[in-house]
């Protein structure tokens, strides 16, 4: 599935009116206890995999794949043998 360029997801993001973007990576296996974040989110991975677990439902993601969290949503996360790279949205 095609992500496009980082300066493509930005430029949309920043217009839909999100604070800030950047590139997170995570290695290999790990895994984040459930966390909230004092802002909104939207971000599409683009390399490796995850799975983000919200409340009873957990979503696998790969390349390609796009997911938002509301502020203050509570989540948890855990990455895939080869890590994983997002292209991440904040909105506060």
């Amino acid at each position: 599935m095609a992500t496009g360029t980082f300066a493509q997801f930005e430029r949309q993001m920043l217009a839909e009116g999100f604070d800030e973007v950047l590139a997170r990576s995570w290695p290999a296996d790990a895994v984040i206890a459930p966390h909230t974040h004092p802002f909104a989110v939207r971000a599409r991975v683009v390399d490796g995999e995850m799975w983000l677990t919200l409340g009873p439902e957990t979503r696998y993601l790969t390349i390609g794949d796009e997911f938002a969290l509301a502020r203050d949503e509570a989540h948890a996360e855990r990455y895939g043998p080869r890590g994983a790279t997002y292209w991440v949205a904040r909105k506060t």
